[in-house]
This record gives structure tokens, sequence and C-alpha cells, in this order.
């Protein structure tokens, strides 16, 4: 069984994207951004190995969409598009947080990174920059960082 290291499964948030939602923060971040809100994430160790079924249907809760965050959800790929994946058959909204931009994703031609951007709906992309940090926006911390309708990138 395919597994993932994730440091918690949130319900019911409503800062996390659009809606209500159900978050899946999965351990392991390589970008060790400045004033991180969770520099416990970046630690891959600090995670609960959970099996993919499992954290499926943990997640699937019929009154709030998904939004992959942790700690960085490309970091551990390959586990989190299989969880993408299924979510998106039961008809989920996907949201996903990275510190890499989309253009970083695309150029890497990571086979697993790509299928995981394949699910999603809504990439909030780039690293979180303190001088950047700005309270006012809505859905991320920092202004460089992008809300990009993954539709219109892989159409």
């Amino acid at each position: 069984m395919e597994t993932a290291r994730v440091l918690s499964i949130y319900h019911d948030s409503v800062v996390d994207g659009e809606g209500l939602r159900t978050v899946i923060f999965f351990a392991g971040c390589p970008h060790f951004c400045k004033g991180c809100h969770n520099p416990k994430s970046w630690n891959l160790r600090n995670g609960k190995e959970i099996e993919v079924q499992q954290i499926v249907e943990e997640a699937l809760n019929p009154l709030t969409e998904i939004t992959l965050s942790g700690g960085d959800p490309f970091y551990q790929a390959k586990a989190a598009a299989n969880v993408a994946r299924q979510l998106k058959a039961h008809g989920k909204n996907i949201w996903a947080y990275t510190g890499w931009t989309i253009e970083q994703l695309l150029k890497n031609k990571d086979p697993d990174q790509l299928e995981l951007l394949k699910y999603v709906d809504v990439l909030v992309d780039g690293p979180f920059i303190l001088a950047e940090r700005d309270l006012t926006l809505s859905f991320r911390g920092s202004r460089n960082q992008r809300i990009i309708e993954m539709k219109s990138i892989l159409e």
C-alpha cells in the first residue's frame, strides 16, 4: 500500500481556499521560507505515515472541498497525486499550495509533479517572502504568491 507522510488533516477551513475545505497538510518542504507559519512542516520525519486510501477516506466529507498544503505537497508529489486523483474522482475541487512557481514545476518535468498538477483546480504558487507579507491578501501570505486557475495553464 502506498503511503504519505502527513502532519494533519484539518476539517472545515475557510482560509485555505474558497468555500469550506478539508486541508491535508503534507510533511516535508525544501523551501525553508523565512517567516513560515509552519516551520515544523519542513522536516519529513515530523509527519505520520498514513496509507493513501486512509487519507482519501478521511478527507471525503460531502460538505467540503480539498486543499493540499504542507509543508509542500509537491515534495511528496507521487502520493499527493494519488490522493488528488481519487478525490477528484469524487468530484472534489482541489487547491494546492507550493513554494515552487508554476514555471519551475513545468520546467522540472518531474512526472509525479506534472501528474499532481493535472488534478489541481487552483494552484497557489511561490515561496512565502517575509518582506512581501501582506495580511490583507486572501488565501496567500505574501504579494509574490499567485492564485492560478489551472485550466488556463494546462489547456
